[in-house]
């Protein structure tokens, strides 16, 4: 589970918890803690805890839907998996 959830990050893109939590179908508090886990092994890093004027330096800046207040993750330099 956690590999589909590091392939749908590495596909890029911006999706809510809910919308992983669908496409996997598992309910969003375990995506969540899927996203912590993938953090703690060195897979990903949360990139802000909301949208503000550092938007310009952000990785995912062009593709920012509104930007709103939701957390974000990035995949690190760490070789995946898969």
């Amino acid at each position: 589970m956690l590999e589909q959830l590091l392939r749908r990050i590495a596909e890029g893109g911006l999706q809510s918890q809910t919308h992983l939590a669908r496409e996997l179908n598992v309910s969003e508090d375990l995506v969540a803690q899927m996203l912590l886990d993938l953090e703690r092994m060195g897979y990903i890093r949360r990139l802000v805890d909301s949208c503000d004027s550092r938007c310009t330096h952000c990785d995912l800046a062009a593709s920012c839907a509104g930007h709103t207040s939701i957390p974000m993750w990035t995949l690190t330099d760490k070789k995946l998996p898969f």
